[in-house]
């Protein structure tokens, strides 16, 4: 019985000796509390003593710390509507402050999100849409992170780096400019297409206006060729009959019965006709 009893003893002892130690590491800070009430405040590392059941112990981070906020809209100068997407970097530099006001990490986010968003709506209400979105970005964030790291002290939190992941327009005015910038697309389209078929109007008529010349000048150098030719050949018939009237009769009245007297033509002439002189047999 006394051995069982020592060693219940033992065991008690060695549970509270351990749940009266805590270690802080080298990356932590931590508050001591007592009766929920802070009784000291822990920043270096090390193995530390407490008093079990009575004392409790915060742990916080003294890493940088991020907080990846919501897209809210803001307003700027020029009255547009923007969809601002940030992060920010922070550090618990104070925690005992911290746990008396946000007490933890997700209440720290809450009230940072407030703090960055309302200093956000404040500094691009000074600056108009192209500004935002071209050249006064890094501008915004540097005064944006000063100011949201003054209201943060308050909650013993350091403001690192305050940071626009995305800027972007709220769906219904993004559709809206969707709308007229395609509205204005289908515009110019169609006044490319207009002035194409003016265009091709213009050319087709000039190559109209140029086939009629070159046809009309074909036609006339036609009749030229075709008159010179018909007088070359009268000429020449008008030379010949002159030599030798009789045979140029022979020749010509040759040419009407070839041309006239086909294997399928019925001509009716009398015997005596001057058509067939050349064909009677007593000429």
């Amino acid at each position: 019985m006394k051995q069982n009893g020592l060693i219940i003893g033992l065991v008690l002892i060695v549970s509270l000796i351990s749940t009266s130690m805590f270690t802080v590491h080298l990356t932590q800070s931590a508050v001591v509390l007592e009766l929920s009430k802070p009784k000291k405040i822990i920043t270096e590392p090390g193995l530390y003593f407490k008093v079990p059941v009575i004392q409790k112990v915060r742990f916080f981070s003294k890493q940088l710390l991020d907080n990846d906020s919501p897209p809210t809209e803001v307003l700027t100068r020029d009255k547009k509507n923007l969809l601002i997407d940030n992060f920010s970097l922070y550090r618990i530099t104070d925690p005992l402050k911290f746990l008396e006001t946000v007490r933890t990490e997700n209440g720290a986010r809450a009230r940072l999100d407030d703090i960055i968003y309302s200093e956000l709506r404040v500094e691009i209400g000074t600056h108009d849409l192209h500004e935002v979105v071209t050249t006064t970005r890094g501008d915004i964030m540097e005064k944006v992170t000063k100011e949201a790291n003054k209201k943060a002290a308050e909650y013993g939190i350091q403001m690192d780096e305050v940071r626009m992941k995305r800027i972007d327009l709220p769906p219904e005015i993004a559709n809206s400019i969707y709308n007229r910038m395609r509205t204005e697309r289908q515009r110019i389209a169609m006044e490319y297409r207009s002035e194409g078929k003016e265009e091709s109007t213009k050319i087709r008529a000039q190559t109209d206006k140029e086939k009629t010349i070159l046809i009309a000048e074909a036609y006339k150098q036609e009749q030229t060729i075709r008159g010179e030719g018909d007088g070359k050949s009268t000429k020449i018939y008008a030379e010949s009959f002159n030599k030798d009237p009789k045979f140029y009769n022979f020749i010509r009245s040759m040419e009407a019965y070839k041309k006239s007297l086909k294997t399928d033509t019925t001509i009716l002439l009398s015997e005596d006709s001057e058509f067939l002189n050349f064909l009677n047999k007593n000429n």
